[in-house]
C-alpha cells in the first residue's frame, strides 16, 4: 500500500478508493520542417512581424453534433490574437492555404516510435481533424493521424499496454490570458509530435512519475525527438472508483505529475462525498438545483465598501491599471455586483476539494474560465467573511434582504454585468455538476500539486475526416527499413549497463541524452570498458557541460577516435578533460592531432628535472619509514602538471631512482 503525502496535509490509500491512471505523453519529433507545410520546426521567437486577430465558433461533427467542449469555449466570447514572424510561420498555419502533404519524415519517426512500443503499425494513415476552439490553432482543430495501435512495454514486473501512437502537429505558445483577450505566439505551432496513449493501468503516483520516465526514455533512446523545456508534455487521465476521468493537461515533468495524481485522487474522494451531501438535502435534479439558486443585482449596496473592488470606482482604477480594454480584455456591459443566494446549501463551499482548496475554488475556475471573471479574488462568500470583514456587514444585510437562514450561503461576483450574469450561471451548473458526481473536465496543472478548470472534456464528437489530406500507405517494405536501424530498448540496455556495474540514475541519465548510443558505439569501435564509457559519458562529461563546454556537438566520430587514443596510451584517460576542451574548441581538428600536440609538448628532460625539483622541495627526510610517505608527496605534485600526459609508472619509477641515488650519495 503506497501512501504519498507531497507536504499535503491528507494522506489516501490509492488501492481502496480504487485510482486509475493513463497517460497521454506528447514529445516532439527532431524533423527539420513542421509537420504540414515546409517553414522550419524548432526556431522560436520572441519578436512578431504581424498580429491577427481572430475569432471561433463550433462546427457540426459528422453525426449533426456540437462537441461539448467547443459549446464552453464558445460561450467565452474570447478576442483571439496571434503573434506572426515570417522566420516561422506560413498562410498554412493562418488556414489561408490547404495543408501540403504530411511531412514523410515525421511519419517515419513516428513509425520508429511504434516499433519501440511494440505496437501494430497501420497500414494506412488516415488523417483526422480535432476540434479545438481554445484559440491554440488558429484553423479551429489540429491535424491527427493514427500510426500505431496495440503496443505494450515491460513495466514493474508486468505489461503496460499501449493503445495507440498518433502523429499530429503541435499547437502554439500561449502568451498572456486576460479577461476576454488571449494572445498566443505560433512559433511553435505546427511542429510535429507524437501522442503516446497507455491504458489506465497506473495505480499509484509513484507508478505514475515511473512510467512517465519509462516512455521518455524510450522515445529518447532513438535520439530522434526534442529536448528542452515544452518538447515533452503529459496529459494524465487521473479517476477514482465511482468517480470520472478527469485529464490533467500539460504536465511539463513527471515529479509533478505524482503530486498532481495525488492531488485529484483526493478532490475526487471529497467531491464523492459532497455529492453524497448534496442528495441527503434533496438535490437530485438539474431542477431541484435550480430551485436553490437565485441572484440579483446588488451593485447599489456596495457604493460605501471599503473593499474598492467592489465599487464602480475601484473597478475603473483597476481597468486602468491593468491596462484592460472595451470589447477586448473587458465583457460587455456596465460595472455590476451579483449576490448568489445558496438556499440550504451552508457549509458545501467550504467543502474540502483537493488539499488545500474548497469547492468554493472549484466555482472560481469556472467563473474564470467561461465568464471571463479572473480579477482576485474572483468571488467572495459568506464561508469565508474573516479574509473580508469590511464586507461582513453588507453581505449580513443582503442576506437579510434575501431572508437568508443560517442553512443558506452567499455568494458575490462583479465585473462587467454581461459577465456576471454568466458567472451566476455556472455557479448553477457546477452545483448541477456535483449532484452527478466528478464532472468529465480537463484541468489546468500548478508545480504544487493542485490544479484549477480549463474547459469540459471533450468527446468523440469533435473528430472528423480531413478531406484535405490524402491517406497514405505504409508498406512493410517501410516499416522493415526502419525497423533494420532501432536502437535497443531501455530495459535491454539498462539491463546490460546495470550488469556492468553501472548505476541507475547514471543508466537514465545516458539514455534520456542520447549518450547510451555513444557508449555502446565506443564500445563496439574500441573494445572499451563498458563501465568506464558509462561512466566517463555519464559522470565525468556532465560536470564539463555544466561549466559550458559544448561537449554534445563533438561527433560520435570524434569520441570513437578518442578512445581509441585511450586504448593505445591508458594515461591519456586522466586528462581527459583537457582533451575533450580541445575538442570542443577545434571540432575540425582531427583527435589525434589535438593529443599529440599535448603530449608531444613535454619533454621527458623537462619533466624529469620537475621531478627532481619536487622532491628537493619536499622537507621530509629520506628515512625508511619516510620513504613512501616522500614518494606520494612528489608524486601529488607531479600529477598537478603532468596527469595524463606521462605515465604515472614512469614518473614513480623516477621518483624512486632519485631517492635511491640521493642515498646513495
Amino acid at each position: 500500500m503506497e501512501k504519498l503525502s507531497n507536504n499535503y496535509d491528507q494522506q489516501i490509500d490509492y488501492h481502496e478508493v480504487g485510482l486509475k491512471v493513463g497517460l497521454e505523453v506528447h514529445q516532439q519529433l527532431l524533423t527539420k520542417h513542421k509537420m504540414f507545410c515546409r517553414c522550419p520546426a524548432g526556431v522560436y521567437t520572441r519578436e512578431h512581424d504581424g498580429i491577427i486577430l481572430r475569432h471561433m465558433r463550433p462546427t457540426l461533427s459528422e453525426l449533426g453534433v456540437f462537441d461539448g467542449a467547443a459549446l464552453m469555449e464558445f460561450k467565452t466570447k474570447k478576442q483571439i490574437i496571434y503573434l506572426l514572424h515570417q522566420s516561422n510561420t506560413c498562410t498554412y498555419e493562418m488556414d489561408d492555404t490547404p495543408p501540403f502533404l504530411m511531412n514523410e519524415e515525421a511519419l517515419d519517426i513516428s513509425i520508429e516510435q511504434c516499433l519501440m512500443l511494440n505496437m501494430d503499425v497501420v497500414d494506412e494513415v488516415h488523417v483526422a481533424r480535432k476540434q479545438y476552439l481554445d484559440g491554440s490553432i488558429p484553423t479551429g482543430f489540429q491535424r491527427t493521424a493514427i500510426v500505431g495501435v496495440n503496443g505494450s512495454i515491460p513495466f514493474k514486473g508486468r505489461e503496460l499496454g499501449i493503445i495507440q501512437v498518433s502523429v499530429e502537429e503541435d499547437s502554439c505558445r500561449e502568451v498572456s490570458d486576460k479577461g476576454h483577450l488571449i494572445v498566443w505566439r505560433t512559433d511553435r505551432l505546427g511542429m510535429p509530435l507524437v501522442e503516446i496513449v497507455t491504458h489506465p493501468q497506473l495505480h499509484t503516483p509513484k507508478e505514475v512519475e515511473e512510467a512517465i520516465l519509462l516512455i521518455g526514455r524510450i522515445c529518447r533512446s532513438t535520439n530522434h525527438v526534442r529536448y528542452g523545456i515544452g518538447a515533452s508534455r503529459q496529459d494524465v487521465n487521473v479517476s477514482v472508483r465511482g468517480g470520472r476521468r478527469v485529464e490533467i493537461k500539460g504536465v511539463p515533468r513527471a515529479e509533478i505529475a505524482a503530486r498532481l495524481v495525488h492531488g485529484e485522487a483526493i478532490r475526487q474522494v471529497n467531491l464523492l462525498k459532497l455529492m453524497d451531501e448534496l442528495h441527503a438535502r434533496g438535490l437530485n435534479t438539474p431542477e431541484d438545483v435550480r430551485a436553490k439558486i437565485t441572484h440579483i443585482d446588488v451593485t447599489d449596496s456596495f457604493n460605501d465598501s471599503k473593499l474598492s473592488f467592489l465599487t464602480a470606482e475601484g473597478w475603473d482604477e483597476f481597468i486602468q491599471d491593468d491596462c484592460r480594454r472595451q470589447e477586448f480584455e473587458l465583457g460587455r456591459g456596465k460595472f455590476a455586483v451579483r449576490a448568489v443566494k445558496l438556499e440550504g446549501l451552508a457549509g458545501t463551499l467550504n467543502w474540502d476539494t483537493q488539499p488545500g482548496k474548497t469547492f468554493a475554488d472549484e466555482l472560481r475556475g469556472r467563473i474564470r474560465v467561461v465568464a471571463c471573471l479572473d480579477q482576485q479574488p474572483i468571488l467572495i462568500h459568506s464561508e469565508d467573511l474573516d479574509n473580508f470583514q469590511s464586507a461582513r456587514s453588507h453581505i449580513n444585510n443582503i442576506m437579510k434582504e434575501l431572508a437568508c437562514t443560517e442553512n443558506d450561503s452567499l455568494l458575490i461576483v462583479w465585473g462587467p454585468e454581461e459577465d456576471t450574469i454568466s458567472a451566476c450561471e455556472e455557479v448553477y451548473l457546477r452545483y448541477v455538476d456535483a449532484i452527478d458526481g466528478i464532472p468529465n473536465e480537463t484541468r489546468q496543472a500548478f508545480p504544487d500539486g493542485h490544479t484549477d478548470f480549463e474547459r469540459i472534456l471533450p468527446g468523440p464528437d469533435r473528430m472528423y475526416p480531413d478531406t484535405d489530406s490524402p491517406p497514405i500507405r505504409v508498406t512493410r517494405d517501410r516499416v522493415k527499413r526502419i525497423e533494420a536501424t532501432l536502437p535497443p530498448q531501455p530495459w535491454v540496455r539498462e539491463k546490460r549497463y546495470a550488469e556492468a556495474g553501472i548505476q541507475r540514475n547514471t543508466i537514465y541519465y545516458l539514455i534520456r541524452r542520447g549518450w547510451a548510443e555513444i557508449v555502446d558505439a565506443v564500445v563496439e569501435e574500441t573494445g572499451a570498458d563498458l563501465r568506464f564509457a558509462g561512466i566517463f559519458f555519464g559522470e565525468k562529461l556532465k560536470g564539463l557541460q555544466r561549466k559550458g563546454i559544448p561537449a554534445s556537438a563533438i561527433t560520435k566520430e570524434n569520441w570513437i577516435a578518442l578512445f581509441r587514443e585511450f586504448a593505445q596510451k591508458p594515461e591519456l584517460a586522466e586528462n581527459w578533460d583537457t582533451i575533450v576542451r580541445g575538442m570542443a574548441d577545434s571540432p575540425e581538428t582531427p583527435v589525434a592531432e589535438i593529443v599529440d600536440t599535448l603530449v608531444h609538448s613535454v619533454d621527458s628532460s623537462k619533466w624529469k628535472a620537475f621531478a627532481r625539483k619536487a622532491l628537493a622541495e619536499t622537507e621530509i627526510t629520506a628515512t625508511k619509514s619516510d620513504y613512501e610517505v616522500l614518494v606520494k608527496l612528489t608524486m601529488s605534485k607531479m600529477m598537478d602538471i603532468y596527469r595524463g600526459l606521462v605515465a604515472g609508472r614512469e614518473i614513480v619509477h623516477h621518483i624512486r631512482e632519485t631517492i635511491a641515488d640521493n642515498q646513495g650519495a
